[in-house]
């Protein structure tokens, strides 16, 4: 049984860092994969210069690291919004982080559905069909680019279960897969384990973090409610060779935030789950 491969999320230095900066701090803590945070002002395609662009790759490629996956948390913007302005809008930002992706090697792009959060919500065919439309236009645009894009269970969105990403991709094509969180699928009560198996090869990307039931973060494990021996359990039995993302979202900006101890911690209880350790 080979070890999972472990990638550090730049979530925690969204404000505190850019996307350069931040990679090289994650790199003093042993990492040399990432996740990088695609939202402004940490990594946003339109600001990034030409020269920008090319520091980055030519960091990554002198230190011998890697960007794994692009993340897009959506804050502004919503690809099932009710206008259709904002749908465009959205899916034009896609487009970027799909290009930048393709100039730094990256292969997937993470897609979360829109949020869900007004008193009455547009009806869920319109929003699925909306979103279902705009991720085929992403997956022609992505063609030959070397980049596929991934769906993510998320608890606030209209697709919060494992069951939802599976039936949604089908509905878009075989060129998309899942980036599964464990901790947005212990939150909602799923049992990750079992979500796991039942997407199987749809998984690309894993995303893990914790939380507790009262309240969702994404905090250091071993404080809530994620267990990650069933998720490596099960991530080696439907044969997984992707890379898990230490999704710690610790703003390192607040006073008595301890983003890299969180970020440690958590690897070492993955390594003693099965993970590879720390570099």
């Amino acid at each position: 049984m080979s070890q999972l491969h472990v990638a550090a999320s730049t979530f925690p230095f969204l404000y505190s860092h850019d996307g350069l900066g931040a990679m090289k701090h994650l790199r003093t803590l042993g990492y040399d994969k990432f996740e990088m945070m695609i939202f402004p002002p940490h990594c946003w395609p339109r600001e990034l210069s030409v020269a920008q662009r090319k520091e980055y790759k030519a960091w990554l490629g002198g230190e011998g690291c890697q960007i794994t996956s692009f993340c897009y948390p959506l804050l502004d913007n919503n690809p099932n919004g009710v206008d259709r302005l904002m749908r465009a809008y959205t899916l034009d930002r896609y487009r970027e982080a799909i290009d930048l992706a393709a100039e730094w090697e990256c292969p997937y792009v993470v897609a979360i559905p829109g949020p869900v959060n007004s008193l009455i919500n547009p009806p869920h065919e319109w929003m699925l069909n909306w979103f279902v439309e705009g991720m085929k236009q992403l997956v022609d645009y992505a063609k030959g680019t070397g980049v596929e894009l991934l769906l993510e269970n998320v608890p606030f969105t209209y697709l919060p279960t494992a069951k939802d990403m599976m039936e949604t991709a089908a509905l878009i094509g075989p060129e998309v897969g899942v980036n599964f969180d464990v901790c947005n699928s212990a939150f909602i009560k799923e049992d990750p384990a079992e979500a796991i198996r039942m997407l199987g090869d749809l998984v690309k990307n894993v995303h893990i973090s914790d939380s507790g039931y009262e309240e969702f973060v994404h905090a250091r494990l071993g404080t809530g409610i994620v267990d990650p021996g069933p998720t490596a359990a099960a991530l080696n039995e439907i044969g997984y060779s992707g890379i898990t993302v230490l999704e710690i979202i610790s703003d390192a900006l607040q006073p008595g935030a301890d983003p890299d101890g969180d970020i440690k911690a958590s690897h070492d209880i993955l390594t003693a789950a099965g993970w590879a350790a720390r570099g």
